[in-house]
């Protein structure tokens, strides 16, 4: 259990909010003078397919998926301009880091934070609707320019979805960490331990792991359930490495 005073979130300021040049903005609102938070860690990600579909896991299945994965990918606000493909993510930590970031972002629609909660970050967002090849409407999706996490336990998932120990200051990692010991691999959806034509190796004995990773890893090499997919795993451990 993360202590109070270490409490973290992960914030992700998306393809939308770069193309509009809102980055200032959205740190402006969330900077340590007006929340009492700090950087606990940042990066700039090209998200790759992995990612993206474990990020937004919950909603596979759902009609707005697809353009989900499109729309936190850049491939609907650079169409032509896959150098512009990320996001910039970002760890802060502090008391109530949670529910302070979703404060200042305010409701998930656009639409509602203007009326509901004009001046927080989300306001300037818009609500896109999504159609079927016939044009008829099906559903929505959420340009909001941020993603806050929404629980504690939402934030421990997604933090180290896109992030690897190494990425935060020792003395600011929440949750456990282990050194590897032995070598894994991935080929598609695969894992082995044994270095296969083709394959990519995500860990190595010497580095350092989520402690849940290595125990899903260990667990999966002998063909056993684990509490969370190979590709949450292996996500993070392959973010910016150029994609075959």
């Amino acid at each position: 259990m993360v202590s109070t005073e270490r409490e973290q979130t992960l914030v992700l300021i998306k393809p939308d909010a770069l193309k509009n040049s809102l980055t200032g903005y959205v740190l402006s609102h969330l900077a340590e003078f007006h929340t009492g938070l700090r950087f606990a860690g940042t990066k700039i990600v090209h998200v790759s397919k992995m990612l993206a579909d474990e990020h937004y896991a919950e909603h596979r299945g759902k009609v707005f998926f697809p353009s989900l994965i499109e729309y936190i990918r850049g491939g609907l606000h650079y169409p032509d301009e896959p150098w512009k493909h990320r996001v910039i993510a970002i760890v802060y930590q502090g008391p109530g880091a949670v529910q302070k970031i979703r404060d200042i972002a305010g409701p998930t629609n656009p639409h509602v934070a203007r009326e509901q909660k004009p001046g927080c970050i989300r306001a300037l967002g818009t609500v896109v609707p999504l159609k079927d090849a016939e044009g008829k409407v099906i559903g929505e999706r959420m340009d909001n320019l941020i993603h806050a996490s929404a629980s504690v336990d939402e934030a421990e998932r997604e933090i180290k979805l896109w992030f690897k120990p190494n990425d935060i200051p020792p003395h600011m990692q929440a949750y456990p960490t282990e050194t590897c010991e032995d070598y894994y691999y991935i080929m598609g959806n695969k894992l082995s331990m044994q270095h296969e034509a083709g394959s990519i190796c995500f860990l190595a004995p010497g580095n350092i792991a989520w402690k849940s990773d290595l125990d899903t890893l260990r667990l999966l090499s002998k063909g056993m359930a684990a509490p969370c997919s190979l590709e949450s795993v292996v996500a993070k451990y392959l973010i910016n490495e150029k994609e075959k």
